[in-house]
C-alpha cells in the first residue's frame, strides 16, 4: 500500500517537472535581450512586473518578432511589449474596506480577497501551478511565498479557515516533493533558493489544530531537510557547500545561499544597477543579494560591509541564529515523528544531530559576553556587531538554556523594545527596510511565543500589546494594516528597501488575528 503512494508520488514529480519545462523557464532565459532591455529601459517602475507579465505568444514567437522588429526605425519598445503581454493582475483589486469593520471583520473578509485559484494557470507565465488554493500577500506580491504563509496560517487558524490552513501545507508539501525543496515563491524564478524552512512548523500548527497528523508529511520533512544539508558528507572544517558549513570537526551549520550567481529577476535592473557601482566581482554581488532574499530580511545592515552601502553585501558569508533555530526544529520534529513509526535508528540520528547544532549554536552564534545570540562571520572567524531580533529565534524553538533565555530576555527589554514593539535592529542609517524604525509581524511572534516559552510573560504581553496598539492605530486613519510599520504610534508609513510599501497584508493580517484571538482567550 505505501509503496503504491510513493509510486503515485513519483509519478506526480515527473508529471509536474514535465509540466513546467513546457509552461515555464526563467523569464530570464526565455527572453534574453529582450528581458535585458526591457528591466534596464525602465518601462516598467518595478522590475517584478515584467517578470510576472504574461505572454501572449509562445516564447519563440515572441523573440522571433522581435529580432525582426528591434532594428527597423521607428520601433518602440513599450509599444512590442504591450502587444506581445499582459499584466498579471491582482484579482479583487477593487476591493474596499469598511471602515465600520472593526479589525477582526476586516481580516476575516480579507481572506478570500487574498486567495488564488492555480489550477486556473496562464501558458507560458513564470508563475508555477499549485495543486491547492493558496494566499498570497497582497500588493505586488501575487504568488505563495514560504516564510510569510506561516506567518498567515496563524490567522487563518484564529479565523477557522482550516480549508485554506490545509491548503496552505499541502502546497508546500506538493512543492518539496516536485522540487526537492520549497521555493522562496511559487514562480519560476525563485526556484533557486528557498526561504527560512518553516514547513516543519506548518506541520505541527496543522496536527496542532487536528487537522492533519504530521507524521503524514514525514517524505516531506526528510527531504526539505536534505536539501539544506547538501554537501555535509564532502566538508572538511572550514569548508563550505551551498547552504551548509562545516565550522569545525563536530560543528556544521547552515547559512544562505542561491544557486544562481545573475541579477534577480524581479529586481533586474535594481541588481545591474548595484553591480555598476560595487568594487567587487559582480557574480559575488548578485550571490549575496539573492541570499539575501532567501533570509527574507531583503534587506538590512546585518548582511552589509558599509550599512550604508548595499553593494557591500556578504549575506553568505554569514550563518544566523534564526535558520539554525528552525533547522534545529525540524531535526527535533524528525526525531518524534520517526519514534512514531517505530524507526528508532533514525530518531536518534535526528536526536543526535538536533543536540549537535544546539552546541554548534551555543559555540558560535551564543555570545556570553554580550548575553544574546548574534549573526557569525565564518569566512572572518568573528561575530556580527549588531544586535538583530533574530536573537529571539532560539527562544521560539527551544534551543536556549533557561539563563541564555533570561540574557536574551533582558537585550530585548533594554535595547529592541520600542513604542510600538520589538525592534528589528539597532541600525538607523541604512535606508533598508528591515532596520530601526521598522517592524514587522513574523518578528513580534517569535519574540512573544519564545518569551512566552521561558516564562517571561510580562514583556511577552508588553510586546503584543505594543504591536496591536500599533496596528489598529494606522488601521483607525487608513483602514488597512501594511506590510511593515514604524514602531512609532501616529507615524507616517513606513518607509526603506527597493519597493513602495505593501498593503494587504498576509503576514501582519496572520499575526495580528492570532493575536487578538489570544488576547480575548486571556480575557
Amino acid at each position: 500500500m505505501q509503496g503504491n503512494r510513493h509510486a503515485r508520488q513519483l509519478s506526480d514529480v515527473i508529471r509536474e517537472r514535465l509540466l513546467d519545462r513546457r509552461r515555464g523557464g526563467h523569464p530570464h532565459d526565455r527572453f534574453g535581450e529582450l528581458f535585458e532591455a526591457v528591466a534596464l529601459a525602465h518601462i516598467f517602475e518595478d522590475s517584478k512586473t515584467f517578470a510576472d507579465s504574461i505572454p501572449r505568444q509562445p516564447p519563440a514567437e515572441i523573440m522571433e518578432a522581435y529580432e525582426q522588429q528591434r532594428r527597423q526605425v521607428g520601433f518602440d519598445l513599450a509599444v512590442f511589449v504591450s502587444d506581445h503581454f499582459y499584466s498579471d493582475m491582482v484579482p479583487g483589486r477593487g476591493y474596499e474596506a469598511r471602515p465600520e469593520h472593526d479589525l477582526i471583520e476586516h481580516i476575516d473578509n480579507l481572506w478570500p480577497v487574498l486567495t488564488r485559484n492555480s489550477r486556473q494557470h496562464p501558458r507560458w507565465s513564470s508563475l508555477l501551478a499549485l495543486c491547492h488554493d493558496y494566499v498570497v500577500p497582497g500588493g505586488r506580491f501575487r504568488e505563495y511565498y514560504y516564510w510569510d504563509s506561516y506567518f498567515t496560517m496563524l490567522g487563518l487558524a484564529a479565523s477557522g479557515e482550516n480549508h485554506l490552513m490545509c491548503a496552505v501545507t499541502d502546497n508546500c508539501a506538493d512543492l518539496i516533493m516536485r522540487y526537492g525543496h520549497m521555493p522562496n515563491g511559487n514562480r519560476t524564478y525563485y526556484l533557486s533558493r528557498s526561504q527560512l524552512p518553516l514547513f516543519s512548523m506548518m506541520v505541527e500548527l496543522t496536527e496542532r489544530q487536528g487537522l492533519r497528523k504530521a507524521v503524514d508529511y514525514l517524505p516531506q520533512l526528510e527531504r526539505e531537510y536534505a536539501f539544506w544539508m547538501d554537501g555535509e558528507e564532502i566538508l572538511a572544517p572550514g569548508e563550505s557547500h551551498r547552504r551548509c558549513v562545516r565550522l569545525d570537526d563536530e560543528c556544521r551549520l547552515n547559512r544562505h545561499w542561491d544557486d544562481r550567481a545573475t541579477p534577480r529577476e524581479e529586481s533586474f535592473r535594481e541588481d545591474v544597477e548595484i553591480s555598476r557601482r560595487a568594487a567587487r566581482p559582480a557574480e559575488a554581488l548578485f550571490r549575496d543579494l539573492r541570499a539575501g532574499a532567501e533570509s527574507g530580511w531583503d534587506f538590512s545592515g546585518r548582511w552589509l560591509e558599509d550599512v550604508t552601502d548595499l553593494s557591500t553585501i556578504r549575506t553568505t558569508h554569514f550563518i544566523t541564529p534564526e535558520l539554525n533555530a528552525l533547522l534545529f526544529h525540524l531535526e527535533q520534529t524528525l526525531c518524534r515523528l520517526h519514534t512514531a513509526t517505530g524507526d528508532d535508528a533514525r530518531a536518534g540520528e535526528f536526536r543526535r544531530r538536533s543536540l549537535r547544532r544546539q552546541a554548534a549554536m551555543d559555540k558560535y552564534l551564543w555570545s556570553d559576553t554580550r548575553g544574546a545570540y548574534y549573526d557569525y562571520d565564518f569566512v572572518r572567524g568573528q561575530s556580527s556587531v549588531h544586535l538583530t531580533a533574530a536573537c529571539v529565534a532560539p527562544l521560539f524553538v527551544g534551543a536556549a538554556s533557561d539563563a541564555q533565555a533570561e540574557r536574551v530576555a533582558n537585550i530585548i527589554a533594554n535595547r529592541l523594545v520600542t513604542p510600538g514593539g520589538l525592534a528589528t535592529t539597532e541600525i538607523t542609517d541604512s535606508q533598508q527596510q528591515w532596520d530601526h524604525p521598522n517592524g514587522w509581524a513574523p518578528l513580534q511572534w517569535m519574540a512573544i511565543e519564545g518569551l512566552r516559552r521561558y516564562g517571561f510573560t510580562e514583556l511577552a504581553d508588553t510586546i503584543a500589546d505594543r504591536w496591536l496598539a500599533l496596528v489598529e492605530e494606522l488601521y483607525r486613519r487608513e483602514s488597512k494594516l501594511v506590510e511593515k510599520y514604524v514602531l512609532y504610534p501616529g507615524a507616517d508609513f513606513a518607509t526603506g528597501g527597493e519597493y513602495p510599501l505593501q498593503d494587504g497584508f498576509g503576514w501582519t493580517n496572520g499575526v495580528t488575528r492570532a493575536l487578538i484571538a489570544q488576547r480575548e482567550g486571556h480575557q
